[in-house]
């Protein structure tokens, strides 16, 4: 499966799962920004090369990138002012935020045929 067809699977694994909490404020792959289809592909390039990282690195490869993009820390997500409440140290994430990295982790190495066995 190619990367970007494993990012889109991801992108939407990741929507269903924010859904299921009551955040429908993820778009579909098809109408997402560039910069999400860009930020998807970064992690699932990180996880393909580096399958042995843990979802650690998928939130620290993505918070690095926003940074450098001139996101910070703001209560609410707000692309308009480049806010984002995830900017923060993986461990000070809620449960549910870090559970999107694993799920999202484990997507790209089930897609990406990586097997620890």
């Amino acid at each position: 499966m190619k990367q970007e067809e494993i990012a889109r699977v991801a992108h939407e694994v990741n929507r269903a799962y924010c859904q299921a909490l009551g955040d429908d404020s993820q778009v579909s792959w098809e109408d997402a920004p560039q910069w999400q289809k860009e930020s998807a592909l970064l992690g699932v390039k990180l996880h393909l090369e580096y399958p042995l990282s843990g979802p650690e690195a998928s939130h620290e490869s993505w918070m690095n990138q926003k940074i450098a993009e001139g996101w910070t820390w703001g209560p609410i997500k707000y692309p308009e002012a480049k806010q984002h409440p995830c900017i923060v140290p993986f461990h000070a994430l809620p449960a549910e935020q870090r559970a999107k990295d694993f799920i999202f982790r484990g997507v790209v190495l089930a897609l990406g045929g990586w097997s620890n066995g």
